[in-house]
């Protein structure tokens, strides 16, 4: 079987206890314009463009029919129009212009993770799938995760929350942590935010804790969206009404993710409050 992913970071020490290796999914069902990972939101490959590596031979611009490229100087990349035919990367003489995503084999991706478990033995740490959204390619993530689970390997998954929960019980007897995202808990700043509602990722959430596996709550801190005393309380009042000691960790806005947004020819649509 294979998944759609972005990357496979090591030595990760934020997604999990320990040392880890985290693998990006893509496709998410949230478009949050916090994003940090903007290039894991769609389930399709993108084409990335790394202007530091372009040296403005304009072949780019001769062959997109689409006008995507644009001279002025130095090349633009602009995706709003972009099929993902993938042909500029093809003919791009300097790797300026790449996939963002690749189809990979849970075998191919195990072979890959094994490497560091040396690591995830010393630091108790392990492997956490994460995005995007795990669950958008749910059967990918169980094979994947019971091939871990014989070798022994600690398991997390980081999850927005937003899937059906049978989703959820397909894998947690393979996963050791959920790191659950919970960003708003006004349903309407959530879906106007989010675009989705906040309902079915609470209802998982409080189901998911009757069961006793082991939760960390992971709010994101971003000015003007979520950092909202009020909003922070009310989410710290709904993890004390469900049953278990709940970890919470809140997670800093990272102001970085802008350039992955330019990588992929799209404007950061964050509001200055936000920067």
């Amino acid at each position: 079987m294979v998944g759609l992913i972005t990357h496979i970071q090591k030595f990760s020490v934020h997604d999990g206890p320990g040392i880890r290796t985290t693998v990006f999914f893509k496709g998410c069902p949230l478009s949050c314009p916090w994003c940090q990972n903007p290039e894991t939101i769609s389930s399709y490959r993108e084409v990335q463009f790394h202007s530091e590596q372009c040296v403005g031979c304009g072949m780019c611009s001769g062959i997109c029919s689409r006008g995507c490229f644009t001279w002025n100087g130095t090349t633009a990349f602009n995706s709003e129009n972009c099929n993902q035919c993938g042909i500029c990367i093809e003919r791009c003489p300097v790797n300026a212009l790449r996939w963002s995503g690749r189809l990979i084999s849970t075998g191919e991706l195990l072979h890959e993770i094994i490497k560091d478990r040396a690591y995830f033995d010393l630091s108790g740490g392990g492997v956490t799938l994460s995005g995007g959204e795990p669950l958008q390619q749910v059967e990918f993530c169980l094979e994947l995760l019971k091939k871990l689970k014989r070798q022994g390997i600690n398991t997390a998954l980081d999850t927005s929350g937003y899937a059906p929960y049978r989703f959820f019980k397909k894998i947690m007897p393979y996963v050791d942590i959920i790191l659950f995202d919970i960003k708003i808990m006004n349903e309407h700043l959530h879906k106007k935010y989010t675009k989705v509602s906040n309902s079915l990722i609470l209802e998982n959430f409080r189901q998911i804790c009757m069961t006793g596996k082991r939760m960390i709550v992971r709010i994101p801190i971003i000015p003007g969206y979520t950092d909202a005393q009020v909003n922070i309380a009310e989410i710290e009042k709904f993890i004390k009404q469900q049953p278990g000691n709940i970890q919470i960790e809140k997670i800093p806005f990272n102001p970085l993710m802008a350039k992955k947004y330019q990588l992929l020819g799209k404007i950061c649509s964050i509001s200055e409050r936000s920067k």
